[in-house]
C-alpha cells in the first residue's frame, strides 16, 4: 500500500502530517537525525511521529565510476552544515526544542560515517542535547513502519550495501535470509559502470528507466540458497557476457537490463515468500534505495495477492537514505529510554541488524 499524496495533511504552519501521526502525545519530543552512512548526506527532524524536515544531499561521480570513502566524506564535510540549516529553517524549530540528537552509528562507509558522527557530537555537545547512535538498517525499517502504518510485517531490506529479509521476534529483528555476498544494489550499480550509465540521480534508477524499454529476456544464473542469495556470480556472468552479446547484436542495453532485474528480482521475492510462510506472516514492507523500483514492488505485489497478504512501500522520499528516517528511529530509542554516552558514541562499518536490542516493541 504505497501512500498516495492526497493522503497527507498540511497543518497550517505547512508541516506535512501523515494520518498515523503520533502527535496526540502531550508530551511532544522532537528529534534530529544525520545521516551520512553512503553517498546521501542527510538531515530529518521528527515530532512525535510527523516529519517536519527531511532534506539530503547525494554526491554523484561520473558514469562508469562508483564513489569512494575518502570523496565522500569530503563531499559530506562540505554540505552537512548547509542541510542543518535548512533543516531547522524548513522545521522550524530552534535547537533548544530539540530534545535528542541521533546519528547513524553503522554499517556504511566508515570516512563518511565518521565524518557524521563528528558533527552530531559536535552539536550535542553545543546544544547539551543526549545523543543516540542508531542501526542504519534499523532506522529504515522504523521509518518504513512509520509512513505506511504496516504493524508487524516480513521486511525486505534491499540497498547498495544490503540485502536482508527480517522479521520482529522478542526484541529484536531477526534475519531469516540474506546475500552471502554483495548487496543487490551493489550489484546494480556495478552493472551500471559497465554499461556506462549515468549516476545521475542513481545508477538503479537509470538501470529500471532501460529495463522498461527491454523486450528480450536473457537468461542469467539464478542462485537462491535456502533462504540467502547470491548476486556475484549473476554479476560476473553479466559483465564477461555483455559486451559479447552487444557488439554481436544478439541483445539490446536495454534487453540486459531487463533481464537483469527480473532475475535478481524473482530471488528476492521467492526468499521474502518463504519467510512469510515461516512466520506467518500477512504483511510484507519494502525498504531501502532499492526499494523504489516500481518493478520490485509489482513483483512482489503479485505474490502477496496469491498469498492474500498485504504489501507496504514507500517512494524515493523515504526509500533511500534520508535523516528523518536516523530521527524516527532515535525517536523510539529515546523515547524508550535509551541513550548513548559520548565516551561510546562511535561508529562501526559491521553493525547487524539483529545486534539491536529492540526496547520500543512488545
Amino acid at each position: 500500500c504505497i501512500p498516495p499524496s492526497d493522503r497527507k495533511r498540511k497543518r497550517p504552519d505547512g508541516v506535512i502530517s501523515w494520518p498515523w501521526s503520533l502527535g496526540h502525545f502531550a508530551d511532544m519530543t522532537v528529534v534530529i537525525g544525520f545521516e551520512g552512512s553512503a553517498n546521501k548526506i542527510g538531515v530529518g527532524i521528527i515530532r512525535d511521529g510527523t516529519v517536519l524536515a527531511n532534506p539530503r544531499r547525494t554526491y554523484i561521480t561520473p558514469p562508469g565510476q562508483g564513489f569512494q570513502p575518502s570523496d565522500t566524506a569530503r563531499h559530506h564535510r562540505a554540505c552537512v552544515l548547509d542541510v542543518l540549516q535548512e533543516a531547522l529553517q524548513e522545521a522550524q524549530i530552534a535547537p533548544q526544542e530539540i530534545d535528542c540528537v541521533a546519528y547513524t552509528k553503522g554499517p556504511g562507509m566508515g570516512a563518511p560515517l565518521l565524518t557524521v558522527a563528528i558533527v552530531a557530537r559536535t552539536v550535542a555537545q553545543l546544544w547539551k542535547k543526549p545523543l543516540l547512535g542508531v542501526n542504519h538498517c534499523i532506522g529504515h525499517i522504523e521509518m518504513g513502519r512509520l509512513i505506511t502504518g504496516a504493524k508487524n510485517p516480513t521486511v525486505l531490506y534491499v540497498s547498495g550495501g544490503n540485502t536482508q529479509v527480517i522479521a520482529y521476534s522478542k526484541h529484536r529483528y531477526r534475519i531469516f535470509g540474506e546475500t552471502i555476498d554483495i548487496a543487490v544494489g551493489n550489484c546494480l550499480d556495478r552493472f551500471a559502470r559497465v554499461l556506462k550509465i549515468s549516476n545521475d540521480p542513481s545508477p538503479g534508477y537509470n538501470i529500471e528507466q532501460m529495463a522498461k524499454k527491454g523486450k528480450k529476456f536473457v537468461e542469467l544464473p539464478y542462485t537462491v540458497k535456502g533462504m540467502d542469495v547470491s548476486f556475484s556470480g549473476i554479476l560476473s556472468y553479466i559483465e564477461e557476457a555483455a559486451h559479447k552479446m552487444l557488439l554481436s547484436g544478439d541483445c539490446t542495453s536495454e534487453d540486459l537490463c531487463f533481464s537483469l532485474q527480473e532475475t535478481l528480482f524473482a530471488m528476492l521475492v521467492e526468499i521474502t515468500e518463504r519467510a512469510m510462510a515461516h512466520c506467518g506472516s500477512q504483511e510484507v514492507l519494502i525498504v531501502g534505495g532499492v526499494g523504489c523500483n516500481v518493478r520490485l514492488q509489482e513483483m512482489m505485489a503479485i505474490m502477496c495477492k496469491e498469498r492474500g497478504a498485504r504489501l507496504f512501500a514507500t517512494d524515493e522520499r523515504f526509500c533511500i537514505d534520508n535523516g528523518a528516517m536516523i530521527a524516527q528511529a532515535g525517536w523510539e530509542m529515546f523515547r524508550s529510554g535509551q541513550t548513548t554516552p559520548l565516551e561510546e558514541s562511535w561508529i562501526t562499518q559491521r553493525y547487524r541488524t539483529d545486534e539491536v536490542e529492540v526496547t520500543w516493541r512488545d
